[in-house]
């Protein structure tokens, strides 16, 4: 079978690779229902702190998804399930309750974007092409990901991105806000690594909930989950690693936390 998602674990770090090399990582249906099974294995494993999404090889991170299949799985009656699973696979990445972060390289066009838009961070190489070609495709176009889209570079912006369905460079992604950083290529990967191992230094209960907060906010005051947010905050308190942290400053050392 042509394409995968594989994952790789270390240092406290989790990959989520998508490797179909031979097509710029375009993502087959099959890649699709694997995400969430990727995307619930890093979530649940104590010992992974922050995920990261990357494309297999140097060409792309993710040339969109694979237009090879749109004829016989896109189309009439199989697209509703098509886009089921396509939904499933994004509401997975964006429910992942660890920091993630997106680094691309190369081409991150169409459901290469929306998926590098699930991300809480965005780097990219310096030869990183972006585009949402969705108007060229005649596809129907769910509202979640120009939401998060208009969310990400404003609302006029993301108009213009979709509506022209024209391809930006590194430059102009970093100008619009789409992603934090610009780096050469060759530097990408061990930038990338010290911001998560930074990131995954800290306690992992505030992280996630943290992270928690700031899906909340997003919602209207009266849709926000009160109760899971003060269970959250309550439980970093109430947390071994809280008691650490505050050792680890009296005596001027680095905290080890366990998150938990």
């Amino acid at each position: 079978m042509s394409g995968r998602v594989r994952t790789e674990k270390g240092d406290g770090l989790g990959w989520i690779i998508f490797d179909h090399v031979e097509r710029r990582n375009a993502i087959t249906n099959d890649m699709w229902k694997a995400i969430p099974i990727a995307a619930r294995e890093m979530d649940e494993d104590p010992d992974v702190r922050v995920v990261l999404l990357r494309g297999a090889g140097d060409v792309a991170f993710v040339s969109g998804a694979d237009i090879s299949e749109f004829d016989q799985l896109r189309s009439g009656v199989g697209a509703r399930s098509y886009d089921d699973d396509n939904g499933r696979a994004f509401d997975a990445l964006l429910g992942i309750g660890k920091p993630t972060i997106a680094m691309i390289h190369g081409f991150c066009v169409g459901g290469g974007c929306a998926i590098s838009l699930t991300a809480d961070l965005r780097y990219t190489a310096d030869d990183g092409v972006f585009a949402i070609p969705a108007a060229r495709l005649g596809l129907g176009y769910g509202t979640g990901g120009l939401e998060t889209l208009a969310r990400i570079v404003g609302v006029s912006s993301a108009k213009e991105i979709f509506f022209t369905a024209r391809r930006f460079d590194a430059a102009e992604a970093l100008r619009l806000g789409l992603v934090s950083e610009v780096l050469p290529k060759a530097d990408l990967e061990e930038h990338v690594r010290e911001v998560a191992t930074a990131i995954a230094s800290n306690a992992p209960l505030t992280l996630r909930s943290a992270k928690l907060s700031f899906r909340e906010i997003e919602k209207p005051p009266e849709a926000r989950d009160h109760r899971a947010l003060g269970e959250a905050i309550k439980a970093c308190y109430e947390s071994d690693d809280y008691a650490e942290g505050v050792r680890a400053f009296l005596e001027k050392r680095r905290a080890n936390f366990q998150g938990k």
